[in-house]
């Protein structure tokens, strides 16, 4: 037979909503620090195949 579960508390149901925003977070940083890398073309990690601009002239 189904028993009714425990209610979670309102700090435990904030701290995991706080790690799974900061998580989100971090990771936008991330994308937004290697994105800055890439168009400044200071990128260490991370290659981009650059056109040939004499080719379509």
């Amino acid at each position: 037979m189904a028993v009714p579960k425990k209610r979670t508390s309102i700090s435990k149901k904030r701290i995991r909503r706080n790690i799974w925003k900061k998580r989100g977070y971090l990771a936008a940083i991330k994308a937004f620090s290697l994105a800055k890398s890439v168009s400044t073309k200071h990128s260490k990690s991370f290659f981009v195949q650059q056109k040939n601009n004499k080719a379509l002239e």
